[in-house]
């Protein structure tokens, strides 16, 4: 007992080192990224070090969790724990020895084998990452109108009044055209300048290093050897003095450049254009970019074209043969409006015999080849952005490509396993984990490498898509590092092997070659398949103990394996909308589990034990059985609840008084949703609301034939959506909405069943904040009137299942922002809402099972105007 105290001891000192040893090893990678790739010897070092961190992170993963487990219990079964642990303890210390050995081999390699004197610096490389700045006639595709934009901005901004300065910024994805589009221009307009220059701008740079840039193009005479920045920017502004000058700044990255030099180009006696291309749309503060360009990728037609100039460049007629237009149009569809990549592909195709069989081998193995073979123009340009991403928001952007071909990233899911696989670190105390993952992303979707597909009612992102080149790209990055890998049961380079990857994304049914990996070291499995065979994932849960991301959304899994609940160090563990009924009591063991995401799974209740996972942050489980606004598929909980107080989120629970009681010491919620409520639970519902101070979203449904009573109950002020399930008292109403006057945060509110009228409809128009409204099964009146200064920000309205509504009035100066009018089984609605055309910001009305007299007037409405 003696000699294992003493090993312990000696153990603890080890991890300690280890851990900042650790730390010191992912600096070093970090900064390491930009040179590998000149320097063979710093590559292999660069893999050994990864590999070799990798594995200091299982072992301290491990050596916390058992050290933790021998601490619980009483004294007899603590000491029975840690005497069950010696065999661990020693097998631990041994890898760490080994590890120390591997580590000073490694180090001695390098220093043997180091090639010294290295001529090449960090700014030279990055600019052999650069294109070649000219333009050729056949990349001209699709710019007419940008080009026409661009020019008329550069004479007189398009409303015929010359200003003396101005600066346009034009911005998008990698291998978008930007500077094809730019150059094109430049080379159009420059001759109407007195002076002309393009800059190139590296991503690393001094203050001085442009001046000097721009000084040489603009053939100003000066020493720029020997010249301070202070005169070098003096000479620069006396020689614009007068002119008319044009100036390019072209693959800018830092969003201080502009701000830095903008005072040394004259804005008096001068006019100046400025360009400025860039990944980033921040690099141009928000007051100036009235002037920008959002370049989108090509559309279907224009990127046809161009395939066709670059695949068959030696034709004269430059046109796919007929036999070749449906492999053309898959190749084309694969690049998904991408310039560089289509071009690429391209001159790749025109190499090959014009026949259906080169080309589908190409196709085959596009994919696993993309990266390296097919477009190393686009593979430069990624490594460039990859090389700017701090990195964490790298990891966070290599995980998203893990995903499938045209994915949609939801935010809330992304931010959950951003968070739970430790991407995402507190950088002040000011911010919590979320305000930093929501940051990320937004980082992420402002340098181009992600695109916003929707936003919500608040103008948040709310799901998001990586360009499928830019994704394969990542995808080759993420398998290079060991990051992760997409598995898709097929593929023309062998057999997949998982040995050393840390992440994999299953992206077909077939599992068989799968569980036959070594998954020793894997962190995450990610399942996008539906139809899975659950007794095939045994294998590879059962090798990989230290997963910590277990993702089976969407699947057809109905019993979660036994091997599930010995991954001691599983944080996020998602089941929603998978056929799973029961989570054993087994599931309390799992003490670092963070999420549980089962919405939309058939589980009715949750175990005892649940309780016992006190690290739990979000907690989702609700039955499909819903409404279309209001959760009423409630699950039941144990008691004790208040355990977890550590939760942000639960939802949907059926409400019992024990749980109401308890719920109340879960101050930290942000969502809260509680189902089947009845008259005798509003005290404790009430009482347990008012101390969540921090609640963002609160969902209340009652039981069938019971009164919705809020009497008494406080909101936050931090509330941004409600939604109410159940009638509420008509005598009630009119002091239950005045008393959420307060509430200047809530944008969105779901009423159903809720029995209003025409009177006390109008007490709601004291949320002036409201974007979203939805009335479904709520509205029982016949008339419906908005008065003029209602809801000024309101944006979406939805009247849905009012039997009796016969006509709606909106005054001028109502809802002077609704963009969108829904109408949803109105039987007696036969006339257009009389006063529809105030609503000068409408964009679309829906009308959904209404009369028919209402369908036919609007018809004839439209042919005659």
């Amino acid at each position: 007992m003696c000699k294992e105290a003493a090993a312990l001891r000696g153990l603890f000192g080890k991890i300690r080192r280890f851990k900042a040893e650790l730390e010191s090893m992912q600096a070093y990678l970090r900064e390491a990224e930009r040179f590998k790739d000149i320097d063979k010897t710093t590559a292999i070092y660069v893999g050994e070090i990864r590999g070799l961190a990798f594995q200091i992170e299982d072992v301290v993963d491990e050596f916390t969790y058992k050290l933790e487990d021998s601490k619980h219990g009483v004294f007899a079964g603590k000491m029975k724990k840690r005497l069950n642990h010696i065999k661990t303890w020693r097998r631990l210390a041994a890898k760490l020895k080994e590890i120390e050995a591997q580590l000073q081999d490694a180090n001695r390699r390098r220093r043997d084998y180091a090639i010294t004197n290295r001529s090449a610096s960090p700014a030279r490389l990055r600019n052999q990452g650069q294109a070649l700045h000219f333009t050729r006639d056949e990349d001209l595709v699709g710019i007419e109108e940008n080009k026409e934009r661009l020019i008329r901005w550069l004479a007189d901004g398009g409303d015929g009044v010359e200003q003396s300065s101005r600066v346009t910024l034009v911005w998008g994805m990698p291998g978008v055209g930007k500077t094809t589009l730019v150059d094109h221009v430049y080379n159009t307009v420059k001759l109407d300048f007195d002076a002309a220059a393009w800059v190139t701008v590296s991503e690393s740079y001094c203050i001085e290093d442009p001046l000097k840039k721009i000084s040489a193009q603009f053939g100003i005479a000066v020493d720029v050897t020997n010249n301070e920045m202070r005169g070098l920017a003096k000479s620069i502004h006396n020689y614009l003095q007068g002119k008319k000058y044009i100036m390019v700044l072209d693959d800018v990255w830092a969003e201080r450049l502009w701000p830095e030099i903008r005072n040394v180009f004259p804005t008096s006696n001068s006019t100046g254009r400025v360009i400025i291309t860039s990944r980033k749309q921040t690099v141009l503060a928000t007051r100036e970019s009235s002037y920008a360009i959002h370049l989108e990728p090509l559309q279907a037609h224009y990127s046809w074209v161009l395939f066709c100039k670059g695949a068959f460049w030696t034709t004269d007629e430059k046109k796919c043969p007929l036999d070749l237009e449906e492999l053309a149009w898959k190749f084309i569809a694969k690049c998904q409006g991408l310039p560089i990549a289509i071009a690429c592909i391209g001159r790749l195709l025109s190499c090959k015999p014009q026949n259906s069989v080169e080309w589908e081998d190409v196709y085959r193995c596009l994919d696993s080849q993309f990266a390296k073979d097919v477009i190393p123009d686009a593979h430069l340009i990624l490594k460039v952005s990859l090389e700017d991403l701090p990195f964490d928001l790298k990891n966070c952007f290599l995980h998203c490509a893990l995903s499938p071909e045209d994915y949609e990233l939801k935010r809330r899911k992304t931010m959950r396993q951003w968070i739970t696989a430790g991407f995402i670190t507190e950088k002040d105390e000011s911010k919590t984990l979320e305000e930093v993952a929501e940051g990320y992303l937004v980082e992420l979707v402002n340098r181009s490498l992600l695109r916003v597909v929707q936003r919500n009612h608040t103008g948040r992102l709310k799901c998001c898509q990586m360009h499928d080149v830019i994704r394969l790209l990542a995808l080759n990055k993420a398998k290079e590092e060991f990051f992760g890998k997409g598995y898709n049961g097929s593929g023309c380079t062998g057999a997949f092997s998982v040995e050393g990857a840390r992440r994999i994304s299953v992206q077909c049914g077939n599992l068989e070659q799968l569980s036959r990996s070594c998954a020793r070291h894997l962190r995450a499995l990610h399942v996008f398949e539906r139809y899975i065979n659950v007794d095939l994932l045994k294998p590879i849960i059962t090798s990989s103990n230290l997963l910590s991301t277990l993702d089976l959304q969407g699947t057809n899994i109905k019993m979660l394996p036994n091997e599930v609940f010995n991954l001691f160090n599983l944080r996020y563990l998602g089941l929603r909308n998978t056929e799973v009924e029961i989570l054993p009591e087994v599931v309390g063991r799992l003490q670092n589990l963070e999420v549980l995401d089962a919405l939309e799974s058939k589980l009715m209740y949750l175990p005892k034990s649940i309780v016992k996972l006190r690290k739990l942050r979000y907690l989702y489980v609700c039955t499909p059985a819903t409404s279309e606004t209001v959760t009423i598929g409630g699950v039941k909980v144990p008691n004790v609840m208040q355990h977890l107080a550590g939760l942000r989120a639960l939802q949907s629970i059926k409400a019992t008084p024990e749980f109401l009681r308890e719920v109340a010491a879960l101050t930290e919620l942000r969502t809260f949703d509680v189902c089947d409520v009845r008259s005798e639970h509003s005290a404790d519902l009430s009482n347990a609301i008012t101390k969540m101070s921090h609640l963002v979203h609160l969902g209340i449904a009652v039981a069938e034939d019971e009164l919705l009573r809020l009497e008494g109950l406080n909101l936050p002020p931090t509330l941004s959506m409600l939604t109410l399930g159940g009638q509420l008292e008509k005598t009630k109403m009119p002091q239950l909405f005045s008393s959420w006057s307060h509430l200047n945060s809530l944008t969105r509110l779901h009423l159903e069943f809720s029995n209003i009228d025409e009177q006390t409809l109008s007490c709601l128009f004291v949320l002036r904040g409201l974007r979203f409204l939805y009335l479904l099964k709520a509205f029982e009146g016949k008339r419906l009137d908005f008065y003029a200064g209602s809801f000024p920000k309101l944006r979406h309205l939805l009247i849905g299942y009012a039997p009796q509504l016969n006509q709606v009035g909106i005054e001028e100066g109502a809802m002077p922002n609704l963009v969108e009018l829904l109408f949803r089984d109105c039987p007696e609605l036969k006339f257009p809402p009389d006063g529809i055309e105030h609503l000068a910001a409408l964009e679309k009305l829906v009308l959904q099972d209404t009369s028919e007299e209402l369908i036919e007037k609007l018809r004839q409405k439209r042919d005659s105007e």
